[in-house]
């Protein structure tokens, strides 16, 4: 069930990502931003309709709203998330004609009680939509920290219907006038680094002895991203002492894309025993001069995959890097304390270049505890 919280985009790849398939009318990815033509036609930055807003949030930066420039009802942007139902759709449009930011839960197209706001470019830079089970609500921000919440409204049935059916749709249009742009970027994060994130082939498996506390095994597949000639492939088991050694696997591709990042390995799930010490390494094996010489590591567990979502640990402190090797090790103490399941991140950094090698679910066990 792809959540939206997991959906991370700062467009600097150079064009749109697998995950921005259907995208239309011109769409393409200038300057870092995805720019949507507004015209007479219709153009988006839309992904599939296989997204979940069920008790997920997302927010984008809109650094670029078209003008009216001659328009004579509408010249808009629009953030929605479309449900499976034509015309059913939440979230935000701005019509540089009526100078109005509208917050909206729309069926066949539209919404009587919308919330209107007039329309900040800078006030209203950053937009935010938050399910959480009982409520949807629309935020905004000038920076992406800082959220004043706009409309808040019980969740629409529809939203939980349709899991895995739904897609984020950034579009642009005007119903005449100059044909201008709309501008989108940083969905889901304020890091406009370099970032690059790719998926492979995964699988772990466990060893244990009769001292293991927990056993655990997971297979899953996950589509490489277009820009890499062949999947790196991520293996893992994990001893009885709650130690483990995930094996990251290189492969040459002819990219711009630093070498690193043809480790990035997609989605990896962290096994946590509350009150016992965890160890984790992830080494890259294929060659036995690699290091990760002028990068360092960082890595968060949070209650969901975007910048809104409380920090519940922060994994950087227990991070070593040794040679090819990335090493997490958080004591028995800190452990403890995590008395929720989240969602982690694994990256390396250098200067602004940032490369998301592993992200997935922190899963804790109060076993141990027990």
């Amino acid at each position: 069930m792809p959540s939206l919280s997991t959906l991370i985009d700062n467009f600097n790849a150079g064009s749109l990502g697998p995950e921005w398939g259907n995208s239309y009318g011109g769409t393409a990815v200038v300057g870092g931003r995805a720019r949507v033509p507004c015209t007479t036609d219709y153009a988006g930055c839309q992904t599939g309709y296989a997204w979940t807003l069920a008790g997920a949030s997302f927010f984008v930066q809109v650094p670029t709203a078209p003008a009216a420039g001659g328009a004579a009802a509408e010249a808009y942007f629009a953030v929605t998330v479309q449900g499976a139902v034509a015309g059913t759709r939440v979230g935000f449009s701005m019509n540089a004609v009526s100078g109005l930011l509208r917050c909206v839960s729309e069926t066949d197209y539209w919404d009587d009680a919308a919330v209107e706001l007039t329309y900040d470019p800078v006030a209203h830079l950053f937009l935010r939509l938050v399910e959480d089970g009982v409520n949807l609500t629309w935020d905004t921000s000038p920076d992406g920290s800082t959220w004043t919440t706009r409309r808040t409204l019980a969740t629409p049935a529809w939203i939980v219907a349709d899991a895995e059916a739904c897609a984020l749709d950034m579009s642009a249009h005007r119903d005449s006038g100059t044909a201008d742009y709309a501008e989108f970027d940083l969905v889901n994060t304020l890091s406009n680094g370099a970032v690059w994130t790719a998926s492979a082939d995964l699988s772990a498996q466990t060893t244990l002895g009769a001292a293991a506390l927990v056993a655990a095994s997971a297979t899953a597949a996950l589509g490489a991203d277009s820009s890499l000639t062949a999947a790196p492939v991520l293996s893992a088991h994990v001893a009885a002492a709650l130690s483990g050694e995930a094996r990251l696997t290189a492969v040459s591709a002819d990219t711009e894309i630093p070498e690193v990042a043809e480790l990035s390995a997609g989605d990896w799930d962290l096994y946590i025993e509350q009150g016992a010490t965890f160890v984790q390494e992830f080494v890259v094996d294929d060659d036995p001069d690699f290091t990760w010489e002028g990068w360092t590591a960082r890595s968060q567990i949070r209650s969901e995959a975007s910048e809104a979502g409380e920090l519940l640990l922060d994994l950087t402190p227990y991070l070593e890097i040794i040679g090819g090797t990335i090493r997490v090790a958080v004591p028995a103490a800190v452990t403890g304390t995590l008395t929720r399941n989240g969602r982690w991140d694994l990256e390396v950094v250098n200067g602004p270049t940032v490369v998301r090698l592993l992200n997935g679910r922190a899963v804790v066990s109060p076993e141990v505890t027990r």
